[in-house]
């Protein structure tokens, strides 16, 4: 076990480097305890294996897209091209407008100076309601849904659900269909984006997406939590890398901050019952991969606003791709019957996904309408409060252990979250703000 390791010993000797090394990628070899779930029947369930199955399956659909569309606009359709099919193409390929300015163009916020206080009340309970009610039932639901079996009895243990991939799949789908009627019924600003350019942050969704369920094969929800609430650090740097950003010191000051309160808690909570150094170091290289993918995610959004478009329309979009990727990498595999079989197997688990599904899609839309009607600092705060319940609501319900110097860390990392928030509201009240658009896929 990790206690009974002596760390200096450990990271000297180059022979224990190479046994973590191929006990991350076996993680079943070295699983101390009761395993989170049935070893694996071959080494083609193993995680690393099936992210790369499942990230060439996702190749075979961009990379000759790509070609594509590099292509079209080096043979110059927009001008040549007719036919049918030139509507469609013009709108993937090449948008129906330019490239707006740098600024956002959005509609500034609206303030409700008409109505009266207790309305305004009103509507930020429903929103922080919403907004809780949503992500923590996803939350809840996402931990059983990967960790617990389905179908248990007196005589057989069950069985679990393995296909992450599946599962990103049924919340796509369900998210589009929202974002779709939501379209159709409410007004749109004009459409003016390449589609295409969609498809790289579907991309990265997915991915990170898949890398959150999976890593909660081997890590506990309150370490994932704590994770998600880290990644402001890798955000600022692909903010730097991507759209050439600069910060504040109190930008880098916070995210220290954040650095020392996930250590504290990652060095100082025992082990779950199901933990062991390969399934705890396997569960970080994915946390790890989810934090990197997501980063990429917002900042490409971000850029994706320099057009004209809702937040509903970016959810479309992206959603769109989503679903096209998980559909195709599935059918390639076989594996979209297998989950449905699954699905008439255990109904229990089809509720679960429906649940989830749902909390994801309409969560988004509470987060449009948050932020629309009191500004992204209250939206922040709310959602830095959710993911302190979620720790807390995990450790009652699942058993999970958390020390008093894990509670300090948890505690510094939410108090820098909280001097983001007033850091920001401070800088922006000396200057008029400018309204953001969020981004879109907060699970």
């Amino acid at each position: 076990g990790l206690k009974s390791c002596n760390p200096n010993r450990c990271f000297g000797c180059p022979s224990r480097w190479w046994a973590v090394v191929v006990l991350a990628a076996l993680p079943s070899l070295g699983a101390g305890g009761e395993p989170p779930e049935a070893p694996p029947q071959s080494w083609t369930q193993l995680w690393f294996f099936r992210f790369f199955l499942n990230a060439a399956g996702y190749a075979s659909f961009m990379v000759p897209g790509y070609l594509l569309v590099q292509y079209l606009r080096r043979k110059n359709y927009l001008e040549t091209g007719r036919g049918l099919c030139f509507p469609l193409v013009k709108a993937c390929v090449f948008g129906s407008e330019p490239k707006a300015s740098d600024e956002v163009p959005l509609a500034p916020r609206t303030e409700a100076a008409d109505t009266t206080p207790s309305w305004q009340i009103l509507k930020l309970v429903f929103c922080a309601s919403g907004l809780q009610v949503s992500y923590l039932t996803w939350g809840v639901l996402q931990e059983r849904v990967m960790t617990g079996s389905y179908g248990a009895t007196a005589t057989s243990p069950g069985e679990h659900f393995t296909d992450s991939q599946f599962l990103v799949l049924m919340n796509r789908v369900l998210a589009l269909i929202v974002a779709g009627l939501y379209c159709v019924l409410r007004k749109q600003p004009r459409h003016g984006a390449p589609m295409y350019r969609y498809s790289f942050a579907s991309l990265s969704n997915v991915l990170s997406s898949w890398c959150q369920y999976e890593a909660l094969k081997f890590v506990s929800f309150p370490t994932q939590v704590l994770a998600k609430a880290s990644k402001v650090i890798p955000v600022m740097m692909m903010g730097k890398l991507v759209s050439r950003r600069s910060y504040e010191h109190w930008e880098y000051l916070t995210a220290g901050l954040i650095s020392i309160g996930v250590s504290m808690f990652l060095l100082s909570s025992g082990p779950e019952p199901r933990s062991s150094p390969a399934t705890t170091l396997s569960g970080l290289v994915l946390l790890a991969g989810y934090i990197a993918f997501d980063s990429f995610t917002s900042n490409w959004q971000d850029a994706l606003f320099a057009y004209k478009m809702s937040s509903v329309q970016m959810m479309f979009g992206v959603n769109l791709f989503s679903c096209l990727f998980t559909v195709g990498s599935l059918l390639e595999q076989g594996a979209l019957l297998e989950g449905a079989r699954f699905m008439g197997r255990h109904s229990e688990f089809a509720l679960h996904a429906l649940l989830l599904s749902i909390c994801s899609a309409f969560g988004q839309l509470f987060i449009f309408y948050t932020i629309g009607q009191f500004g992204a600092a209250v939206f922040t705060i709310i959602m830095t409060l959710r993911q302190a319940i979620a720790i807390l609501l995990s450790c009652l319900l699942y058993g999970h252990t958390v020390t008093v110097v894990g509670g300090l860390g948890v505690a510094v990392v939410f108090t820098a979250l909280l001097l983001r928030v007033y850091a920001r509201g401070r800088k922006q009240r000396g200057k008029k703000a400018v309204p953001t658009e969020p981004p879109v896929q907060k699970v």
